[in-house]
C-alpha cells in the first residue's frame, strides 16, 4: 500500500497536503513520498516555495489532489 513516511529522512505520517504535492510535482503514481523539507532540498528550493505551490493548488480549486 502507500507509505505515508518520508522515503528520504523518515518523518513519521506526512500530511494530505506533503503527500498531494508530491503526487503533483514528482510523480502522480507514486507509493511513496517526501516530506516538504526533503521535497524542497529535491527541488533546491526553499521550503516557502513548496509551502506557496500547494496554498495555490488548495486555492485554485482546481487540482482534485487538494480537497
Amino acid at each position: 500500500g502507500i507509505m505515508s513516511d518520508c522515503f528520504k529522512c523518515g518523518k513519521k505520517d506526512l500530511s494530505g497536503d506533503e503527500i498531494a504535492i508530491y503526487l503533483k510535482l514528482v510523480n502522480r503514481g507514486a507509493k511513496e513520498f517526501l516530506c516538504i523539507d526533503c521535497l524542497a532540498e529535491f527541488f533546491q528550493c526553499d521550503k516557502i516555495e513548496i509551502e506557496k505551490r500547494i496554498k495555490y493548488y488548495r486555492d485554485s480549486g482546481e487540482c482534485t489532489l487538494f480537497v
